[in-house]
């Protein structure tokens, strides 16, 4: 239907919608871990083009309803590029009633709150996050910030009613530093509750492997299952948010698909794992894995 610039990506809840690249690559593409948006150079795309993108497609799919703005931080645009694109997206397509896009934490923070206000008010209320993790030496290592920022960028959102639904990666401390990585991760999440929260397993490409050995260390250990299903136990386990989140594990990376709300259905939960833990139940093939 439209001419996209690939590799394009997506977050598994936007399979279904209309994609609408706004940007093309990542302005920050400084994360040791992340492949996706490697070999594109960043720019943001002309007016021009993005309108004469939904025009096309709204010439081939008049009755989309959700939109999901590409490619990487499409949040970081200036908020009337922003509200320029909601603006003609609402002309072209009637039944409009979710925009979404990619933000960093630092996207977040330099928006204000009546810039948040307002493209919510345009309909561009979700904003899909990767936190990664709330341990500090993991998020420096993989070059994410910190803990306060993740923290300010989630506490700001909620503040300003802007959904937020937040990525960990599980193995990402190896071996030897899964325990800070889990501990760090639930204080962080009890402290500034997403909307929504979801993991996916550590997976490097080969572009991007030397650079996270160089920050991680060639002794680096990777997590089998059972350690990556020890970490998820654990999380869960510490998890106890003050306001409901929506949890899932449905990335195609995951070991273990789960799906439930927090804290409301911890019980549960937790006993998936166990049964995983303990007889592989419900353990995906690693064969049908991937990113």
């Amino acid at each position: 239907m439209l001419d996209y610039d690939f590799p394009l990506w997506r977050p598994p809840s936007e399979g279904d919608n209309l994609i609408i690249q706004a940007t093309l690559g990542c302005r920050y593409n400084q994360c040791s871990f992340c492949s996706m948006y490697k070999e594109k150079t960043y720019r943001a795309r002309g007016l021009d083009e993005v309108f004469a993108d939904i025009d096309a497609a709204a010439r081939e799919w008049p009755e989309a309803h959700r939109v999901f703005l590409a490619d990487g931080d499409a949040y970081c645009l200036p908020t009337g590029t922003l509200v320029a694109i909601c603006d003609h997206l609402a002309r072209r397509f009637p039944a409009l009633q979710r925009i979404s896009a990619y933000a960093t934490p630092f996207d977040i923070l330099g928006k204000s709150p009546e810039d948040i206000a307002l493209l919510k008010s345009k309909r561009l209320g979700l904003v899909y996050l990767g936190i990664e993790t709330g341990a500090d030496a993991l998020l420096k290592r993989i070059a994410k910030g910190s803990a306060k920022q993740m923290e300010g960028a989630l506490l700001k959102a909620r503040d300003c009613g802007l959904k937020v639904s937040a990525t960990v990666i599980l193995g990402l401390g190896g071996k030897s530093g899964w325990e800070d990585h889990m501990e760090g991760t639930a204080q962080l999440v009890n402290r500034a509750p997403p909307t929504y929260l979801s993991t996916l397993q550590l997976g490097l490409e080969t572009n991007v492997a030397p650079r996270f050995f160089e920050r991680f260390g060639e002794d680096f250990q990777w997590q089998d299952d059972r350690g990556v299903l020890v970490e998820l136990r654990r999380l869960l386990e510490r998890l106890d948010p003050p306001s409901p989140v929506i949890f899932r594990s449905n990335h195609a990376s995951n070991a273990l698909a789960l799906a439930g709300n927090l804290p409301k259905d911890k019980g549960k939960l937790l006993a998936r794992i166990d049964a995983a833990l303990d007889e592989g139940a419900g353990v995906r093939p690693r064969w049908i894995r991937g990113f």
